[in-house]
């Protein structure tokens, strides 16, 4: 499951920061520790 979700939050966080460039280090953040808990999850 997580091989298919990390595309999708690489997407979601590229279009976040595209519409909302002052978000960038949240949505960089918010993505590392999703991506982080997904691994552990393995």
């Amino acid at each position: 499951m997580s091989a298919n979700l990390t595309p999708i939050m690489s997407i979601v966080a590229g279009i976040c920061v595209l519409i909302f460039p002052q978000l960038l280090n949240y949505v960089v953040a918010i993505y590392l520790i999703l991506t982080g808990i997904l691994a552990l999850m393995k």
